[in-house]
Parts: structure tokens; C-alpha cells; sequence
């Protein structure tokens, strides 16, 4: 059954990937880069600032960066325990594929499907009552969930139970940080 999955998973890759057009290799190259997305990141925090007061606005932040540290430790543990070859270092596909980018790590699972799709969960569950217009932070998970794809260097199910662990890891946060909060002010009152 695992083989399977396996096999599935990398013939799937092998077509997904080689939809991939030459003329968009310089757009994906661009979107896999994180560096690419810290107008988004700063955008984030202007708008937590905007909507909370400063104390509350840092706590989140605070939160998010946190959520970060613990997402970055969980993805990195995970493929070292895994060790699965990327898809650019299977020497069974390796020859098939386009191949924009050579990480020589493991690949399961994406850290760029999980730290993107957590980062957005938490920021959209603090400011979706705010902003009618939230959900559109997950375009910036896709895009960069898709671009691992095209580059080669991410399979699917990798990129898949990436971003299940980090959408997961973003409420998780959520719910933690409200219920800190919130133990926080009953105490502040009944210490009046």
C-alpha cells in the first residue's frame, strides 16, 4: 500500500512538474524565494498593529514568531527522521524533471508548505473578524506550496502534509494564545 502511495505521489510530480514552461521559470524561481514574501510578512504585522492595541499587537507577534521557531524545529526534525530524497536527488526521476533548484536535504515534509500555511492560519484567525478579505492571505501559501513543484524539489505528498501540519500548527497556536490571553485577563480582574 505505502509503495503505492509512493509511486503515485512521484509519477504525479513527474506530470505536475513537467507542465512547467520555461517562459515561467523566472516567476517561480521569484515565488519559491522567501525573501520574495517579506512585503507580505510586514503587511501582516501593519495590520495587527492597526486593529490591536500595541500590547496585544506584540503578543501576537510575539505568538507568530513563536509559532515559527516551533514549525521550523517540527519540519526539520521531521526530515531528518524521514530522510527522504527531494525529487532532484532521486536518480529514478532526477533525468525526467525540470529542475530550477538543488537542495541537497530531505523533503518530507515541505517547511515551506508548513511555515506558509501556519503563519497564515494564525494571522487569518487574528484578523479574519476584521477584514472580510482575510482568506485572500492563502493565494501567498499556494503560490509557494505550487512553486516547490515547478522548481523540483518538493513532491506532493510532501507539500500536502506540509501544509496540514502547519495549518493544524496555526490554530493550535491560536487556541493556545487565546486561552493564555484570556487566563491572563481573568486573573488582571480578579486582582483588582
Amino acid at each position: 500500500m505505502l509503495e503505492k502511495i509512493l509511486q503515485w505521489d512521484r509519477d504525479t510530480f513527474v506530470y505536475l512538474n513537467g507542465l512547467g514552461v520555461d517562459e515561467y521559470d523566472g516567476f517561480w524561481s521569484t515565488v519559491t524565494d522567501i525573501k520574495t514574501w517579506i512585503p507580505l510578512f510586514l503587511f501582516f504585522f501593519v495590520l495587527m498593529f492597526l486593529k490591536y492595541d500595541k500590547k496585544e499587537a506584540l503578543l501576537k507577534t510575539g505568538t507568530v514568531l513563536l509559532l515559527v521557531l516551533f514549525i521550523t524545529t517540527i519540519t526539520d526534525l521531521t526530515k531528518e527522521t524521514v530522510a527522504r530524497l527531494r525529487p532532484n536527488n532521486d536518480e529514478q526521476i532526477n533525468t525526467l524533471i525540470r529542475i530550477l533548484r538543488s537542495p541537497s536535504d530531505f523533503s518530507f515534509f515541505s517547511g515551506h508548505a508548513s511555515s506558509s500555511f501556519a503563519i497564515t492560519t494564525l494571522v487569518f484567525l487574528f484578523l479574519k473578524k476584521f477584514y472580510n478579505w482575510a482568506v485572500l492571505f492563502f493565494i501567498w501559501p499556494i503560490l509557494f506550496c505550487l512553486s516547490r513543484i515547478f522548481v523540483g524539489v518538493h513532491f506532493p505528498i510532501d507539500i500536502m502534509v506540509g501544509a496540514l501540519v502547519g495549518a493544524f500548527s496555526g490554530w493550535l497556536f491560536y487556541i493556545v494564545h487565546n486561552a493564555l490571553l484570556n487566563s491572563a485577563q481573568r486573573k488582571a480582574i480578579s486582582n483588582r
